[in-house]
């Protein structure tokens, strides 16, 4: 009786235990694989889920936040994602930030509209003051600045691939030959009979000049 409880417990955990997380170099190769597709530095990317989640998904905010870029259910919906898929949250989080330097056309105030929203950063038209956002806007600065002078490996491995695909492909050297013409359809003419060559020759007078000749040899 008692191994069957023991069995009974065992197996409602299971059934309820959260799918395991995609481990941090799967999430890392991810953020790069998108912020490149988008045309955002993976630097900068990288930075935001370094600061925001630590690189993992399974990060939830006392806000309501979800993921690795901490986005909020309802701003992802109205994106059209699923902020408690892996790449959806990735995508959303990205563009969430590409927008917001769109806005702001400044690294630093997209990174403080993205944690304390645009209306603020327009409103003191600068990091507004408040510790926590001018915390996360210098962590992530500190972070942005680290990865482009020591890439992460997923930053490495991407830039090669890029590199690989960019070189021309080898191709195979055509060797021109001269076209062989078959013996039989050769004919060789050993002379040609000239029967009477006339030329005239114009001068202040006119001569008339026969050449006659029997064969020309080839």
């Amino acid at each position: 009786m008692r191994k069957l409880l023991l069995f009974t417990i065992t197996l409602v955990l299971l059934c309820f235990a959260p799918a395991q997380a995609a481990d941090v170099n799967t999430v890392k190769a991810t953020i790069v694989k998108h912020a490149i597709e988008m045309g955002v530095d993976p630097a900068i990317a990288l930075s935001i889920a370094r600061t925001e989640s630590g690189f993992s998904h399974n990060a939830r905010s006392s806000h309501g936040a979800v993921g690795v870029f901490q986005l909020m259910p309802s701003t992802a919906r109205r994106m059209g994602l699923n902020p408690y898929s892996l790449n959806d949250n990735i995508k959303g989080g990205i563009m969430y930030y590409k927008a917001m330097y769109k806005m702001f056309g400044s690294v630093e105030l997209a990174l403080a509209a993205y944690n304390a929203g645009p209306g603020n950063v327009k409103r003191y038209k600068a990091v507004p003051p408040y510790a926590e956002t001018r915390r996360f806007v210098s962590k992530i600065m500190k972070d942005y600045h680290y990865y482009k002078a020591n890439p992460d490996p997923a930053m490495v491995k991407a830039k090669a691939a890029q590199t690989a695909a960019k070189k021309p492909a080898a191709t195979t050297a055509t060797v021109m030959t001269k076209p062989q013409i078959p013996a039989a359809t050769l004919e060789i003419v050993k002379a040609k009979d000239i029967n009477a060559v006339k030329v005239e020759v114009v001068d202040e007078t006119p001569l008339d000049l026969e050449i006659e000749a029997t064969s020309l040899a080839i």
